[in-house]
């Protein structure tokens, strides 16, 4: 067993390894893949930056031309705006200050210096008109101008900006032709950058999942042959039980064949005593037959235990009753009596009544003596199988924490990174590719909340790290936002207290267990979670107003393939694991409570 259990463990921390270093590797992968898209990217982002600036400020120089020529036309008429001057040199300096900065780069207009040679080709050839118009207005501004002067150096404007505006035209195209150009650079990668990131979530699916799901495979079969060699110890311990039970009701039947013969009494019509035998006066401490006295006084002198045999010996019944009662004598000492109540004359209303008795005092110290015996075995016996049923469950419950957290550290972060990566691609024309881009971005959002609902089924961190009350409060928050129903937690305690491990992972898997039954069953408006502690209780309820159901089917052994049956038999199961206890109250079309009682004296 031993060295199986070893072999198991290797084979487990081998698988482990394994799968941990592809997950390094695909992070890695994912962490370089969004490095070099971010640089790529960002590059790409700041020459289209420059180069819309650019071409903003190309564009504006036509304008400025037209504007430079407009205004020099004014000055030529004689335009009474005396402003008129300063605002021609004005536009002149813009003029010429962002021509410059297109050609050599101007920090100051964020203009970057020219390098494309085409460009630059275009600019030689526009620069004669440039300096000509430039040279044309400077002289149109210099003071004590003649008016001949003045119209010649307009004309000269006139001439040149047909040609100045044709060169700014093909300027400003081969500038949006070469931002054209650096954008589908930019698509191509990204569309590199899409291919690799498909790729690397193919591999994750044949060297990661692949792998972990055939490890779970082989985990969840291990644990539940284990739960089956415990019901088998579980149906062994019944069985001795019964014996046990057997043996007692045989050691009964003969203590009462010996004794019942000697302790007798009857009574009259009225209950009043007509004769005890003689040890049975002795037994009950007195020395002759009480006078005109009922039955119940001289049976004990304690007020509560007459009031209790005056009603059971007054009851009218025409079938013989057994009672086991114990009495306390008129010498003050107690004493068991099996009572056998025997009516007389039935045909008539007040029936006499004859008592047979025998002293059970001995024999229940005896059965009292052997029942702790017993009782003592029985619990080292269920204090062992509760041992093993708690080193399952407790590595059933680290097994989820390992593969949650494998899940929600890997799989979930890894698949975020991808949706964010997927989402930065801009596709403006190719329809089936932004079609395909829609879908996955669909798949990874679906993925993602699949590891987050896995995770949280399997080990919620709440239950670890804060205790049941917050778990409970979370499992109900996932469970409403999952299902659409109304779930509701109500928390009664004053404060956050902490239990032993296993309490609270049984209480919180019954609860879970209970809440979606409702959830699938009950049919329900409203399924609320209620949480209480008093002194010595912790208790928890889940109420709904559904149909409800008949809870008699509880006392009838579960079915393999009835999922209804076998989750009760494993909530009584893990209630039992913490010797707590379970109650189900329902009726059809009443709605549903299940109650969860833990003494908190074990937790001492």
């Amino acid at each position: 067993m031993a060295e199986n259990g070893q072999k198991h463990q290797t084979l487990d921390t081998l698988t482990f390894l394994r799968v941990r270093k592809w997950y390094i590797l695909a992070l890695a992968t994912i962490a370089l893949t969004i490095v070099v898209a971010q640089v790529l990217i960002q590059n790409h982002l700041d020459s289209q930056l420059s180069d819309s600036r650019v071409i903003n400020v190309a564009g504006r120089q036509r304008a400025y031309s037209q504007k430079l020529v407009k205004e020099s036309l004014l000055l030529q008429k004689g335009a009474e705006d005396t402003s008129l001057p300063e605002r021609l040199k004005e536009t002149l300096y813009v003029w010429e200050t962002s021509h410059s900065g297109l050609l050599y780069g101007n920090d100051s207009i964020g203009l970057p210096k020219e390098e494309n040679p085409e460009i630059i080709q275009l600019f030689t050839e526009l620069q004669p008109h440039h300096t000509t118009m430039v040279e044309a207005v400077k002289s149109i501004l210099q003071k004590q101008r003649t008016k001949a002067a003045i119209d010649q150096e307009v004309n000269t404007l006139l001439q040149n900006e047909q040609y100045f505006l044709t060169k700014m035209d093909a300027i400003v195209n081969a500038y949006d032709t070469i931002s054209k150009e650096r954008l589908q650079q930019l698509k191509l990668k990204e569309y590199l950058l899409l291919g690799i990131s498909l790729l690397i979530l193919l591999l994750e699916v044949l060297f990661i999942f692949k792998p972990m799901s055939i490890q779970i495979k082989r985990t969840i079969g291990d644990l539940m042959q284990r739960r089956q060699q415990s019901e088998m110890d579980a149906q062994k311990i019944q069985k001795i039980a019964e014996d046990r039970q057997a043996s007692l009701q045989e050691l009964k039947e003969l203590n009462f064949a010996i004794d019942n013969a000697a302790l007798f009494a009857s009574t009259d019509r009225n209950g009043k005593i007509a004769f005890i035998s003689k040890k049975f006066l002795g037994l009950l401490g007195l020395e002759k037959t009480p006078v005109n006295s009922y039955l119940y006084e001289a049976l004990t002198q304690n007020e509560g235990q007459q009031q209790y045999l005056r009603e059971l010996l007054s009851l009218k019944k025409r079938n013989i009753r057994t009672e086991e009662i114990k009495i306390q004598n008129h010498k003050g000492i107690e004493i068991w009596l099996d009572m056998s109540i025997i009516p007389m004359f039935q045909t008539t209303l007040k029936q006499s009544i004859l008592i047979l008795c025998s002293n059970s005092t001995e024999r229940k110290k005896n059965e009292a003596e052997i029942a702790a015996l017993n009782q003592r075995n029985y619990e080292d016996r269920m204090q062992q199988k509760q041992v093993q049923a708690s080193l399952i469950v407790a590595g059933q419950e680290e097994e989820r924490k390992r593969i949650a957290k494998d899940i929600h550290d890997g799989i979930g972060q890894m698949l975020t990174a991808l949706r964010f990566n997927i989402q930065s691609i801009n596709l403006d024309h190719p329809e089936k590719a932004a079609e395909k881009v829609a879908y996955l971005k669909d798949l990874t959002s679906d993925l993602i909340k699949g590891v987050r609902t896995a995770t949280f089924n399997l080990t919620p961190p709440e239950l670890g790290d804060h205790g049941i009350f917050p778990a409970l409060q979370k499992m109900t928050t996932e469970l409403a936002k999952l299902t659409g129903q109304n779930v509701l937690f109500e928390n009664k305690a004053e404060v956050n207290i902490r239990f032993n491990s296993l309490a609270e992972t049984n209480i919180y898997r019954v609860t879970q267990e209970a809440v979606n039954n409702a959830i699938k069953y009950a049919q329900a408006n409203y399924i609320l979670v209620i949480i209480d502690v008093t002194e010595n209780l912790l208790s928890v309820s889940i109420e709904d107003d559904g149909k409800g159901f008949d809870t008699s089917i509880l006392s009838k052994p579960p079915k393999n393939n009835s999922e209804g049956g076998m989750g009760v038999f494993f909530m009584k199961e893990r209630i039992g694991y913490i010797n707590g206890r379970l109650f189900f109250n329902s009726n059809p079309g009443n709605g549903t409570r299940v109650t969860i009682n833990y003494d908190l004296q074990y937790e001492n």
